[in-house]
């Protein structure tokens, strides 16, 4: 079986674009109250995941209340186990579930779990999240100038925000557009309190989009952008092939912490930085043993 790709929310899995991509596991532990849903429901549920599928990776969004993320790595502390990666990546909500589905995607490749956990990160850097907003008044996620709050009182006025991969706000008018992305993408969006005319007839020309597709708006997207009156939109690399070697490129090495591999510079299951490499002419005994490193044991599941 794949690794699992699981979400807080089933707003957050995409639907999937072939029928060899397999679904995210909702976890119930974070969509139910902890007074319907007890501790050890919620043990019994992870540990089914890995049992099923050997290794679970969590997406949790940067913006949930802090008592869901401590609900989780208090399962897995109590679990002991050192296959679930909990990643909360900086995205907006839609942007996290482009992200999920790109995960779901690589799941069925020949990547072990610790290189799937890791390209989380590689891959947020390649997906272009942003919002059409009615007000920018609250915003905090995203660098607002004082002009902007002044201007987002004016009703009627609208701004085109990026969150990721480099934040960037205007205002729209006329054929004002934000930066897009050099490669090729598929632009989903989800409309809250905003029509979505001009991400569809402006945005999207702009951007040379492969194909334009409406989705779910998030249950956390107006926490996230601090505003109902908004439409979130997400371009990202829709092909599977493209994605396998973008992350089949990138150089892989073994966590010194867990064991498990890795790409980039941090390790997706336990967080470990990668070392950095001995400096040149320094002696064998000057580098410590893999071994010697791992102050823990693994966990028994």
């Amino acid at each position: 079986m794949p690794t699992a790709i699981a979400v807080t929310g089933p707003d957050l899995v995409l639907p999937s674009p072939d029928r060899h991509t397999p679904s995210a596991a909702v976890l119930q532990s974070a969509v139910q109250s902890p007074r319907t849903y007890s501790l050890d429901q919620a043990l019994t549920e992870m540990h089914t995941l890995i049992e099923h599928h050997g290794y679970v990776i969590v997406l949790c969004p940067a913006s949930a209340p802090p008592a869901l993320a401590q609900r989780l790595y208090a399962i897995r502390s109590v679990l002991e186990s050192d296959r679930i990666a909990i990643l909360r990546p900086d995205l907006p909500p839609l942007g996290l579930a482009v992200l999920a589905l790109q995960l779901r995607q690589l799941s069925i490749c020949d990547f072990s779990p610790g290189v799937l956990a890791s390209a989380a990160r590689l891959l947020s850097h390649y997906i272009y999240a942003g919002a059409l907003l009615g007000s920018v008044a609250k915003l905090d996620r995203v660098p607002v100038t004082l002009q902007s709050h002044a201007k987002s009182w004016v009703p009627g006025t609208q701004f085109a925000v990026l969150a990721t991969p480099r934040p960037e706000l205007i205002k729209v008018t006329g054929d004002a557009t934000l930066p897009g992305p050099g490669f090729g993408t598929k632009l989903l969006y989800a409309t809250g309190q905003l029509t979505s005319d001009w991400v569809t007839e402006t945005l999207a020309p702009a951007w040379r989009t492969q194909g334009v597709s409406e989705a779910r708006l998030p249950g956390e997207s107006a926490r996230w952008w601090a505003t109902g009156k908004l439409v979130e939109f997400a371009a990202a690399i829709p092909d599977i092939s493209v994605l396998y070697q973008l992350v089949s490129s990138v150089r892989r090495d073994d966590c010194h912490w867990c064991g498990l591999e890795l790409i980039g510079d941090r390790c997706g299951f336990c967080a470990a930085p990668l070392p950095p490499p001995p400096e040149r002419g320094a002696p064998a005994s000057a580098a410590a043993p893999a071994s010697a490193l791992r102050a823990l044991p693994r966990g028994a599941t």
